[in-house]
C-alpha cells in the first residue's frame, strides 16, 4: 500500500456523507457563514459546524475571519488534482440530489437578504423600508393585498380548506366561497373562523369524490392539501369536473424533497410533486395551459420549497 492511500481514503471519508456533500456543493461558489449554512441546509449550528470541522482537517474548506463572524468556503483552486477529480465524481451524484435543488434556492434567498444589508448600509432610508413595512404590516401584506385583482363575481373552491385561513382571505374579494374538507375536527374549527363569513360555504367531503356540482367553480384553490391525498389524479379530475369552462385550479405543494419523516410525523403520503407528473394528471383531467413556478423560500421557513402550479379548463 503507498504512502497517500490513507490520505485518499481519509478524502474519500469526509465526502461519503450526504449533508456534508451538499455543503461543498453550496461552498464551492459561494463564502457563507455558519449562519447563512445553517438557513440554506435547514440545519441546527451544532451539526453545521460538526461537519465544517471535519471537512477542514481535511483540506476541503477553509476559513477565514471577517469581524466577528468566520466565513467558509471550498477552496478549489487549492485542491490537488487527485481531489479536484474525488469532488467532480461526488458532485455529480450530489447535484442530482431534491435536496441539493432546495439548497439553491434558499441559497438565493440568502444572497438577496445580503444585498438588501448592503443596500441598507448606503441608503439606510431606503433600505429600512421592508423591515418597517413588515413591522407595520406583516410579512404577507404584499400578497393578500393582490387578491384585489381576484373577480368579485367568482364563486372560489377551497379544496382541503382545513381551518378555513385560505377561505377567510379569499371571502372579501369574491362572490362566494365553497370550502370541503374531510376532516371533521378541521371543519369544526373552519366552521367557527368562518361564522360571521356569510358567503362562505363549509363542506365535509373528500377530494376525490368533491361535494360540488360540476361547472359551479370560476376557480378553485389546493393549497398544502395534494401531498395528503391517497389519489391525486382524482382529486384533480373531481376539481377539474367542477370548474366552470375557462375556469382555474392552482394548487400550491411543496417540490420534490426527502424528508421521509413527515410521512409518519404528519401523514403525508406524497414526498413533493415534480412538474412532470402533476402536469401530466392535470392533462389526463381535461386542462390546459398548465404552469409550475417555483416559488422564492421564506429564509425563516424550515419546510420544503414550494410551488404553486395552475391550469384551466377549455372553454368547449
Amino acid at each position: 500500500m503507498s504512502a497517500s492511500a490513507p490520505a485518499i481514503f481519509d478524502r474519500m471519508s469526509a465526502l461519503a456523507d450526504a449533508t456534508r456533500s451538499r455543503l461543498l456543493l453550496v461552498l464551492e461558489r459561494h463564502e457563507l457563514t455558519v449562519g447563512e449554512l445553517c438557513q440554506v441546509l435547514q440545519l441546527p449550528q451544532s451539526t453545521v459546524s460538526r461537519h465544517l470541522k471535519l471537512l477542514g482537517d481535511e483540506g476541503w474548506v477553509s476559513a477565514r475571519a471577517e469581524g466577528t463572524s468566520r466565513r467558509y468556503r471550498m477552496p478549489a483552486d487549492r485542491l490537488d488534482a487527485d481531489a479536484r477529480q474525488l469532488w467532480q465524481l461526488v458532485r455529480r451524484e450530489v447535484a442530482g440530489l431534491a435536496g441539493a435543488a432546495q439548497d439553491a434556492e434558499r441559497l438565493r434567498s440568502v444572497l438577496a437578504q445580503r444585498s438588501t444589508r448592503s443596500r441598507e448600509f448606503f441608503s439606510s432610508a431606503a433600505g429600512e423600508w421592508d423591515r418597517l413595512r413588515a413591522d407595520l404590516f406583516g410579512r404577507r401584506a404584499d400578497l393578500l393585498g393582490l387578491l384585489g385583482l381576484v373577480d368579485e363575481a367568482w364563486t372560489v373552491g377551497d379544496l382541503g380548506c382545513g381551518t378555513g385561513q385560505m377561505a377567510a382571505s379569499l371571502a372579501p374579494f369574491v362572490a362566494r366561497v365553497i370550502a370541503v374538507d374531510g376532516s371533521p375536527a378541521m371543519l369544526e374549527a373552519a366552521r367557527a373562523r368562518l361564522a360571521g363569513t356569510p358567503n362562505v360555504e363549509v363542506r365535509e367531503g373528500e377530494l376525490e369524490s368533491l361535494p360540488i356540482d360540476s361547472g359551479t367553480l370560476d376557480a378553485a384553490v389546493a393549497f398544502l392539501v395534494l401531498h395528503y391525498v391517497a389519489e391525486p389524479a382524482d382529486a384533480l379530475a373531481q376539481a377539474a369536473r367542477a370548474l366552470k369552462p375557462g375556469g382555474r385550479l392552482l394548487v400550491v405543494d411543496m417540490m420534490p424533497h426527502d424528508r421521509e419523516e413527515y410521512r409518519q410525523a404528519m401523514g403525508h403520503v406524497w414526498q413533493g410533486f415534480e412538474a412532470e407528473r402533476l402536469g401530466g394528471w392535470m392533462a389526463d383531467a381535461g386542462l390546459t395551459a398548465f404552469r409550475y413556478v417555483p416559488l422564492p423560500p421564506d429564509p425563516a421557513a424550515k419546510g420544503p420549497t414550494l410551488f404553486a402550479a395552475s391550469a384551466r379548463r377549455g372553454s368547449a
